[in-house]
């Protein structure tokens, strides 16, 4: 057989191997050895396996994952989630739908401190949801705007997701995660936009809360952000000024946090295992991603798909645009399916190389892919942050949150265009970095 029907059998096999319930890593790592070995010897293949998967666990800069991950379960034990929503509380709550507005600043809040949308989803959940509730807001909304606005964890730096992206793609990670924090906030105020819109249209979903706040109140209330934020500008303003690399940043982050929960009492010994358990847990679930992943790339550079691929698209008479119109398509379609870190490990080896053959700028497009990893965060029927919240609002059927979420995605297909638009809105701080 030719290699390039190798690679597409290979390929095919992946996909089946996950029909039966195989992990991803696991997938793409045996396909990737037995395509190897098929294509060039056992001999071969054997050390590749080897050398990837020690490379994934030994690499210093990919340690910057378990930092920004146990980040996130120190600010949970430290109490920044409860200061914060109640902050965005009391000077949003007279607007329309004000208690899922303060929601979506609330994880925007946490999203920067924390470098996973599950946590997210999860923290905000058993923050907000009671809340909302009590006050009568309709449980599609409530659900909606949790999960919806837990998506913005995997886009707000320290995010995973561009951590994964340039681990894949040999990009700067300090770049990327600088490059999300525009679209970040635009998404955030796109999704406020959402509900706000949503409301006005439906009052019924969000009833108005009569209770007066003082400016006495609000203003004492912004020491539940200070806290937060100053972490955010440490740890991206020492990115950006060039002070750390993203590792170092996420290592000072990871302190500071721990020190302020044992400065205001909060950091149990449950808590500390917990967040150092969560840490492991994700970092070993990324790193086998990544060494199946690096595997399998090796396997289809072997058989050459994705030069001619990238040949193939570079040789249309169509406009490079109508080629990442489709590339989107892919990514909405198999959202429905995988997971966000395994959609991108796998279609990556791909799809980077056309991207770049149309020159697109790779940090401009980890950005537009991060954020199609976001929307298949919420997509039926696997969107990981769905199942999340269920498991939260225990009472709430899935196919509400799903309804619920539905009006987010238009928030994410409307930054996608203007992000395609406009470029500099994702490429104006990378370029502007000292390093």
């Amino acid at each position: 057989m030719d290699p390039v029907t190798v690679g597409i059998i290979g390929t095919a096999g992946v996909f089946g191997l996950l029909f039966l319930g195989m992990h991803i890593a696991f997938a793409l790592m045996l396909v990737g050895f037995l395509g190897i070995s098929y294509l060039a010897s056992f001999q071969a293949a054997l050390p590749v396996v080897a050398r990837t998967t020690y490379e994934a666990a030994a690499h210093y800069p990919y340690t910057v994952i378990p930092l920004f991950i146990v980040m996130g379960g120190f600010a949970t034990s430290s109490g920044i989630t409860k200061d914060m929503y109640g902050a965005f509380d009391k000077w949003l709550r007279k607007l329309p739908g004000g208690l899922g507005i303060a929601t979506i600043g609330a994880c925007a809040g946490f999203s920067a401190v924390s470098g996973s949308s599950v946590a997210t989803a999860a923290t905000m959940g058993m923050v907000a949801l009671p809340e909302m509730e009590r006050y009568g807001y309709h449980p599609k909304l409530a659900t909606g705007s949790v999960a919806a606005g837990g998506t913005l964890g995997f886009l707000i730096p320290p995010s995973i997701g561009f951590v994964v992206y340039g681990m894949l793609t040999e990009q700067s990670i300090g770049k990327l995660l600088v490059a999300g924090m525009i679209p970040g906030i635009l998404l955030a105020g796109a999704y406020a936009g959402t509900i706000l819109a949503w409301v006005k249209i439906n009052p019924k979903l969000a009833p108005v809360r009569p209770e007066a706040v003082t400016w006495s109140d609000k203003a004492r209330s912004l020491l539940g952000v200070w806290e937060p934020l100053s972490l955010f500008l440490i740890v991206m303003g020492g990115i950006y000024l060039g002070i750390f690399t993203p590792t170092e940043a996420g290592a000072v982050g990871a302190t500071a946090l721990f020190l302020l929960a044992l400065a205001k009492r909060r950091l149990t010994r449950d808590n500390l295992v917990a967040a150092l358990s969560e840490s492991v847990r994700i970092s070993v679930m990324v790193l086998f991603l990544v060494a199946g992943a690096n595997v399998f790339s090796y396997f289809l550079a072997l058989s050459t798909i994705p030069m001619q691929v990238a040949e193939w698209a570079a040789q249309l008479e169509v406009s490079r645009y109508l080629i990442h119109i489709v590339i989107l398509g892919i990514y909405l379609f198999l959202g429905c399916f995988l997971d966000a870190i395994s959609m991108m490990v796998l279609t990556l080896p791909v799809i980077y190389p056309v991207v770049t053959t149309l020159n697109f700028d790779p940090i401009w497009f980890g950005v537009i892919a991060v954020l199609m990893m976001e929307a298949g965060l919420i997509t039926p029927p696997m969107g990981l942050n769905i199942f999340t919240v269920a498991g939260v609002a225990k009472d709430v059927p899935v196919e509400e949150i799903f309804k619920g979420v539905m009006p987010f995605l238009l928030s994410i297909f409307f930054i996608v265009a203007l992000i395609t638009l406009f470029p500099n809105l994702a490429l104006f701080l990378p370029k502007m970095m000292l390093r």
